[in-house]
């Protein structure tokens, strides 16, 4: 009974440190050409449980997120969401704290997902940094073709996203 409390008790603690890993994002989006493009990806971004709040700059097709420091962020979530609402993803910078995050050979764990830095700087990473997701969904094509050469395998379960500061 004693081991399974001590288990409960670290598995809260692990949770509630990879909920506060990802502190907000700028995630810019193609294809918006009115208010009304606008309001209907808000809203539905909105309905995502790890979302607190949105600020939207209609003139840069940008949509600044906060996210919740009570539930994962989950980026194929939002993706998807852009994606039912009719339109995509040109770029999404997640600004992370490598305070709460432990990175091993320019890779780092979260929520189940593997993330690869292709252009880890050499002093390590400390602090909340952006990085640029490059995967396909998440960036222009260009883009995507210019670090497919980087990118290595799947590692883990989850999803494997390649990132650049």
């Amino acid at each position: 009974m004693k081991s399974l409390k001590i288990f409960i008790a670290l598995l809260a603690i692990s949770i509630s440190a990879a909920k506060a890993q990802f502190v907000k994002a700028e995630l810019q989006v193609s294809g918006l050409t009115c208010s009304m493009c606008s309001k209907a990806t808000e809203k539905s971004l909105r309905t995502l449980p790890f979302i607190g709040d949105i600020k939207t700059d209609l003139n840069r097709n940008l949509f600044t997120i906060t996210f919740k420091n009570t539930s994962p962020v989950d980026l194929e979530q939002m993706s998807k969401k852009v994606q039912g609402a009719g339109f995509a993803i040109n770029q999404l910078k997640a600004f992370v704290d490598f305070d709460k995050l432990k990175v091993n050979n320019n890779m780092f764990s979260y929520s189940g997902d593997t993330f690869h830095i292709l252009n880890a700087p050499a002093k390590g990473l400390d602090g909340e940094v952006a990085v640029t997701v490059v995967n396909k969904g998440f960036a222009p094509a260009a883009t995507v073709k210019k670090y497919s050469t980087a990118t290595d395998d799947k590692a883990g379960n989850g999803k494997s996203y390649h990132v650049i500061i």
